[in-house]
């Protein structure tokens, strides 16, 4: 039976485990070690949103497994001028081996997923986004040994984006301590963390950062919200992650963002390019833990090897 990546509640807990052990194994492993696993296979990248760091860490990530890696503007496809999402996805699944999809509606993937007969990730949808979320948890592994209730995160924004979403589904996995600073517009669907002790909402920016591991933010106005500029910049404005915020958390703490990061708006450029900001040992993961990923659904008979 196939499986799919639409968000961690596709995950378990040992499966979260056998990930990051194999994504840390190829990360120790890349450039000297051959490891092959999609050899002969195809993998559909479909795209309705622009990307960089995704579409490379994809592209590259298949390509480093042996698979041949084919990118497909979404805009440029039969389903951007009427054809189902139902018909792509037979279509799609007599080629290739998997599709990774970075698109608007979830609701779009979870039907593609449905009718598709091979696996199908999530690359990003307007209410998740797991592969980064992935890459974030094996970060805060690497400095902090650990990712469970002893570490506390602070995510600073959009409550109810799919970042803050998507974290709230890591911590219901791992038991880390998650607060969501958010304004009450904006604050996150508390659906998702409905019996969670570890999780919890906060309107109030400096009591959200008293004694937190790691700081987490994203840009203000994602792809798809520009007409809600003007309102978003004005009730976000007190929820940026600075300087100031950095001397109420633990003296180690670091910064994460999903990037890109636009300095002076959700981050101050001091803490952005400060010492304590590990965003790009963060955006490197995504293709370790991607290719793990890929490896674990496309090729699960080979991830042993």
């Amino acid at each position: 039976m196939k499986k799919d990546l639409l968000t961690l509640r596709d995950v378990s807990r040992d499966e979260l485990e056998e990930i990051f052990a194999l994504a840390a194994r190829l990360k120790r492993e890349r450039g000297k070690v051959a490891y092959t696993p999609l050899a002969g296979k195809s993998v559909g990248l479909i795209f309705a949103k622009s990307s960089t760091r995704t579409r490379v860490s994809f592209e590259v990530g298949v390509g480093e497994l042996g698979g041949r890696a084919l990118y497909l503007d979404q805009s440029k496809m039969q389903v951007g001028r009427g054809e189902t999402v139902a018909d792509t996805a037979r279509v799609l699944s007599r080629y290739l081996h998997g599709i990774v999809i970075r698109t608007f509606s979830h609701a779009d993937v979870e039907e593609l997923a449905r009718e598709a007969t091979i696996p199908v990730i999530n690359a990003l949808t307007d209410e998740y986004h797991p592969c980064q979320i992935l890459a974030d948890v094996m970060t805060i592994r690497e400095y902090s040994g650990r990712c469970d209730e002893s570490v506390k995160m602070a995510f600073y924004g959009d409550g109810r984006s799919n970042i803050a979403n998507s974290l709230i589904l890591s911590a219901r996995l791992t038991g880390m301590q998650l607060v969501i600073a958010a304004p009450e517009e904006e604050r996150p669907d508390e659906a998702l963390y409905a019996g969670y002790s570890n999780i919890r909402w906060e309107a109030d920016p400096r009591k959200a950062a008293e004694g937190v591991d790691y700081f987490y933010t994203d840009v203000w106005v994602s792809m798809g919200f520009e007409e809600e500029k003007a309102r978003r910049m004005k009730i976000f404005a007190p929820y940026q992650v600075n300087e100031a915020l950095f001397e109420l958390a633990k003296p180690d703490a670091k910064f994460l963002h999903c990037l890109p990061a636009h300095r002076g708006e959700e981050v101050s450029a001091g803490v952005m390019d400060s010492p304590r900001s590990i965003v790009f040992d963060e955006a490197e993961n995504r293709l370790h833990v991607q290719k793990a990923v890929l490896t674990m659904l496309l090729a699960p008979a080979e991830r042993e090897k």
